[in-house]
């Protein structure tokens, strides 16, 4: 074949392929199988292999990026990406329509969406060709991802020509990433049989998966994208233009929108989508309404970080029915044992749930919960899967009460009840199970990846490891005996493994997993004692002069410190190389200093852990629950129940904006 004959056959591959992107992606009509396409696809890649010079930035073969990135640069946004109010109640959203009323003074249509689950992404095109990709961030700067978000199929890198409109120029487009439930839960078995992270949740995975500096790890998740607005004026004067003209261009608007003229048909669009949210491949946790006229729109402005013409109107917290197939007791690596319950597999608040904790005895005897009982479950602050009641009119008159163990479930020794404690105990402080979550807590206290709860199963049934400290004297050599580990991934682990032997004091207190000793306390003691020495040789006395620290945490210092096996490990640590870094100790007050700070929400530009160390490290206490000693509720977006207990209680709610800027406040 001539070159002149390669080239048309080249461009020829390329549309018979972005026509089956578009047909299977927009459309929703499969035209080639999957085999064929994939035929086509090598075609096209052998035949540009053999010709670089007519590789083009467009073709299907450059969707993934060659060699990982370092870094991700930053992006400027050339319109800021805004944030959007949220209501939870009918009431709320009227009064949020009256006021938009009586701002715009003429009439106004409301274009109705699903609010997906996702990363909010926005895309820019110069001269119709995909250029830049880029997070939110923090709505000025984001970070660019244009290696991961090109692996997308659902995203064209090229715009089709649509008729009368000029594509000269920059054309910027916004949407959502998201994970389709299916490819999720494939996905998410994927990481399970390999022993790897498993996602708690689809937008987690989407936010990650798009965050990974490798774009082939991206291209194999199934990604996929909506479009939602079209920021550069092409001539569209409302939503319904706009989303007629994103279809043409070869996008899939999101489904399920509706141009609403009144109240009631908006309030009777939000219960439909409610109502249909179950049998969609993607979660959607409310609906978006915005003004559709994009002249009025505009003219209404925006409000700090917030459009007048936008809002979230959010669904109520979710309830779903379920059968308790059993009720288990496992161990943790303190020995408590903890009732927990497996289900008949339901869909709750956006997950699949199989699995919830029952806490101890005395909850199990509060709900009266049995095996065989068809119960109520819900998500607690839309994550954690609870046991609101049971259905007593829908229990097997055979069913029996709850049984409370004598012996250990693990190991079989006997378990006690601690005094002053409801938790029950496994007596034998070297059970496989508490050594294998004493170690599992650890390497998530140093930061190890790679390191889950089957490799370390695996470790200690080879007798590879019996401790944490053990960790630090594993060699490639070893693991590459056991099943699972190749030459490249023994080197990884150990190496990962080696690359973690600095820690902070606070975060070492965390690693050894002191009874009733958690983030906050360690980070207390660490500043009270500077370092690792002077806390191991500390009494009652000198731990309850600590604000933070009451008698019964002092007293499960103590005795912790007491135990000669406990001193052995902190030794060996030591000894392996491990340096525990002193904590220098501030005496500067800040903003923050002796505040207590709850999260609630997504956050842009840190992870909950960098905010949670962030607020420590400026004096301040993170806590998990709004009450009325809270001073402050970092709200990102998507907040859930503790955002509404803040507003009930009157506590301050701080955007991430105003928390950034008040990191630098003293």
């Amino acid at each position: 074949m001539n070159k002149t004959h390669t080239e048309q056959r080249i461009q020829k591959l390329r549309k018979l392929i972005n026509e089956h992107r578009y047909a299977y992606h927009v459309l929703d009509q499969q035209t080639l199988s999957d085999a064929a396409l994939d035929s086509l696809k090598h075609e096209l890649y052998m035949l540009e292999q053999q010709h670089p010079e007519l590789i083009t930035p467009d073709s299907p073969t450059q969707r993934i990026g060659g060699e990982p990135l370092k870094q991700f640069e930053k992006v400027t946004h050339r319109k800021h990406m805004l944030s959007m109010e949220d209501v939870f109640t009918y009431e709320e959203f009227s009064v949020w329509f009256e006021r938009v009323q009586k701002l715009s003074k003429t009439h106004f249509s409301l274009f109705c969406m699903p609010k997906l689950d996702g990363l909010a992404i926005t895309l820019q095109y110069q001269n119709g060709l995909f250029s830049v990709a880029a997070t939110r961030g923090n709505g000025q700067i984001g970070e660019n991802v244009t290696q991961n978000i090109k692996t997308i199929e659902s995203i064209p890198l090229q715009l089709r020509p649509v008729k009368e409109v000029d594509l000269s120029g920059m054309i910027e487009i916004r949407g959502e990433v998201y994970f389709p439930l299916k490819a999720f839960s494939t996905f998410n078995k994927a990481q399970e049989k390999k022993g790897e992270k498993i996602f708690v949740n689809p937008r987690n995975a989407a936010a990650g998966s798009i965050r990974q500096l490798d774009s082939h790890m991206t291209a194999g998740r199934g990604l996929a994208f909506v479009a939602w607005d079209l920021v550069t004026d092409l001539g569209q004067k409302d939503m319904s233009q706009k989303w007629k003209l994103l279809e043409e261009f070869g996008f899939k608007p999101a489904p399920g929108a509706k141009l609403c003229h009144s109240l009631q048909a908006v309030q009777d669009h939000w219960k439909d989508l409610q109502e249909k949210r179950n049998s969609l491949d993607y979660w959607i946790d409310g609906m978006v309404a915005r003004v559709s006229e994009t002249e009025v729109f505009d003219r209404l402005g925006v409000v700090g970080k917030t459009p007048r013409g936008l809002i979230a109107w959010k669904f109520p917290a979710e309830e779903a029915t379920t059968v308790v197939k059993q009720i288990d007791w496992q161990v943790g690596r303190t020995g408590a044992l903890t009732p927990v319950a497996t289900f008949e597999p339901t869909w709750v608040g956006g997950t699949t749930v199989q699995h919830a904790s029952l806490h101890n005895y005395d909850e199990i005897q509060r709900l009266d919960v049995r095996e065989g009982d068809t119960v109520i479950l819900y998500k607690a602050g839309d994550i954690i899967p609870k046991v609101k009641e049971v259905l007593f009119t829908l229990r097997s008159k055979k069913s029996l009460p709850v049984v409370l163990p004598k012996n250990c479930p693990v190991c079989g020794s006997l378990i006690k009840k601690q005094e002053r404690e409801v938790a029950l105990y496994c007596t034998n402080t070297r059970c496989f199970a508490q050594d294998k979550e004493a170690i599992l807590h650890a390497a998530r206290a140093f930061e190890i990846d790679g390191l889950g709860p089957q490799i370390i199963s695996t470790l200690l049934e080879a007798h590879l490891i019996s401790r944490p400290s053990d960790l630090f004297l594993l060699r490639p050599e070893e693991l590459l005996e056991l099943e699972g580990f190749a030459d490249r991934s023994a080197h990884k682990l150990v190496g990962e493994i080696q690359s973690k032997k600095q820690i902070s004091l606070a975060k070492f207190i965390v690693s050894l997993g002191i009874r009733n000793v958690g983030e906050q306390t360690a980070v207390d003691l660490a500043n009270h004692f500077g370092d690792l020495s002077a806390l191991r040789k500390t009494g009652m006395e000198e731990l309850i002069k600590i604000e933070q620290v009451g008698e019964v945490v002092a007293e499960s210092i103590c005795q912790y410190f007491e135990a000669e096996h406990h001193q052995h490990l902190i030794d060996s640590y030591l000894e392996h190389g491990v340096v525990v870094q002193t904590q220098k100790k501030s005496e500067e007050k800040t903003f923050f200093t002796g505040k207590t700070i709850v999260l609630t929400g997504t956050l842009e530009q840190f992870s909950r852990e960098e905010a949670k160390a962030l607020i420590r490290s400026k004096g301040g206490h993170p806590a998990s629950s709004v009450s009325a000693k809270t001073d402050f509720v970092l709200a990102g977006s998507d907040p859930g129940s503790k955002y509404e207990e803040a507003r009930k209680l009157g506590v301050k709610i701080l955007s991430e904006a105003e928390f950034s800027a008040m990191l630098s406040k003293k």
